[in-house]
């Protein structure tokens, strides 16, 4: 099984989509609970999604489940909320606190550093990889990382998700320009948005984001309402609702490009 793929492109985008992926090798999976086994973290159909919102964008996609390891999280294992739950670089539960690993199966400091090896550091090499191609043709390399999660789940945040979560820690991983480009883009859609909410930016925008030397990097957090059937199983993909999405994801992705080509 591919760790990751990469469809390459000439503009300055890169969609890094590190969460899409449902592999699980047979050794990993058997020692997951009923409850991991569903595999619910998902962040379901996001590279159908995002497929050909942008001609020349590069997509970087990881194919491992983040029950095997979180590619969006600190290799070095620290926390991206300290004081807030949230899960770790190999998750002993999902989103709602429950375990996932059968009893006593539960992986060892050395096994979390060779999946660490064995599937982490891949991705992330092929991602820096393509924002450095892309940044030395164009002068700048915008990364765009894709993610969904269910609207609603109190044990990582309190009522109801907004429907665009945009992360730039702050403001820090891009230039003000793209960040209020895809602010304002996303503010003038049906869908309610929030700018640096309980979604800031995971361990890809933080460590990627450098806008002075001309590479940024945003994370979108969709709530996975606005493109799924249900949040539930079998969290079918809904053509309607993807394609009045992809609509303003374009305008975003469009204007966050012409405004990185601007600076």
């Amino acid at each position: 099984m591919q760790v990751f793929s990469v469809q390459r492109g000439d503009g300055p985008i890169v969609l890094g989509q590190p969460h899409g992926g449902t592999f699980v090798p047979d050794d990993i999976a058997a020692r997951l609970n009923a409850n991991g086994q569903v595999l619910a973290d998902t962040d379901w159909h996001i590279n159908q999604l995002y497929d050909g919102l942008v001609a020349n964008a590069t997509v970087v996609q990881s194919h491992v489940h983040r029950y095997v390891i979180d590619a969006n999280r600190d290799p070095a294992g620290a926390s991206l909320y300290p004081g807030q739950n949230t899960t770790t670089l190999v998750p002993l539960t999902d989103f709602d606190g429950q375990t996932i690993w059968a009893e006593g199966q539960e992986p060892s400091t050395d096994e979390i550093e060779a999946r660490r090896i064995a599937y982490h550091a891949p991705y992330h090499n092929a991602l820096e990889q393509e924002l450095e191609r892309v940044r030395a043709k164009h002068g700048v390399a915008i990364l765009f990382d894709c993610h969904s999660i269910r609207s609603k789940i109190p044990f990582l945040f309190e009522g109801t998700l907004p429907e665009m979560n945009i992360g730039t820690d702050g403001g820090v991983t891009c230039a003000l320009g793209i960040e209020a480009a895809a602010y304002e883009f996303s503010h003038s859609s049906p869908y309610s948005t929030v700018l640096n909410g309980r979604f800031r930016g995971g361990w890809t925008t933080r460590h990627y984001g450098r806008p002075n030397e001309g590479q940024h990097a945003i994370q979108m957090e969709l709530a996975q309402s606005t493109y799924l059937s249900t949040e539930t199983p079998p969290w079918a993909f809904d053509e309607k609702k993807a394609t009045r999405l992809r609509r303003w994801l374009v305008d975003i992705l469009d204007a966050i490009q012409d405004t990185a080509l601007e600076l």
